[in-house]
């Protein structure tokens, strides 16, 4: 199996660190005792399921899994842009899976550094733009409504995140390590946030600024009763 960027990758990837007994083996009784339903997998079923998922997705099909994802997603996006090929983007990714992000969206190259996402982004919707102003353009015209879009930077004039109300459809926009966000992504955003620090460090790393902000939005607009388990 391939990505469309033609990175190989395997039918069901297993967790890419810690012990291999990680999951469930083979359905327990055999082919007859297969549960019956569309969502279920017959290679899971029979070899065990392996994979980086929630215990209640066990032996579920890919497709089975996202389609049941896309009955409940938050209605936040998250974007990253991608001009250094920054190895933050993985994690992000799978922080916004974690958080059940609406979309994922990468700016900039289209190619992007998969390792830390630990194969999330099989179930999230990830999609590419050129440049700010496009993805801009995307969210302003998104089929569910516009989509308001919100620079994360510790930028002179930024409103701090801690004390914003953040709109229920909101895009949290991330720069590359080091930089930040773009001239361009600054100019196109319709506000900037920042996260409070008390230290010497100038910044905090890209991934931990995500978690942050896509946690507070989960905090002000999520059902935390709705929250599954850990797999």
């Amino acid at each position: 199996m391939s990505d469309p960027d033609g990175e190989q990758r395997a039918p069901y990837d297993p967790m890419p660190h810690g012990p291999e007994e990680v999951g469930v083996g083979p359905w327990p009784g055999g082919h007859e005792a297969w549960p019956a339903g569309d969502q279920w997998d017959p290679a899971l079923l029979e070899h065990g399921d392996r994979r980086n998922v929630v215990d209640r997705y066990r032996y579920w099909t890919m497709a089975a899994i996202v389609a049941d994802l896309d009955t409940r997603r938050h209605a936040f996006h998250v974007a990253i842009e991608n001009w250094q090929h920054d190895f933050n983007i993985g994690t992000i990714v799978r922080t916004a899976n974690a958080f059940l992000a609406a979309e994922v969206h990468i700016v900039g190259n289209r190619r992007w550094n998969r390792r830390g996402a630990m194969v999330t982004d099989r179930y999230q919707h990830v999609r590419h733009h050129a440049d700010v102003p496009a993805l801009a353009a995307y969210l302003a015209d998104h089929p569910a409504g516009p989509v308001t879009l919100l620079g994360i930077d510790n930028l002179p004039g930024a409103e701090p995140l801690e004390a914003t109300a953040l709109p229920r459809s909101a895009c949290l926009l991330f720069g590359q390590e080091g930089p930040g966000l773009s001239e361009q992504a600054r100019a196109v955003c319709d506000g900037t946030l920042s996260i409070a620090q008390f230290g010497s460090t100038r910044s905090i790393n890209a991934s931990a600024a995500a978690a942050i902000a896509m946690h507070t939005w989960v905090r002000q607009h999520a059902d935390p009763t709705g929250a599954g388990g850990r797999g």
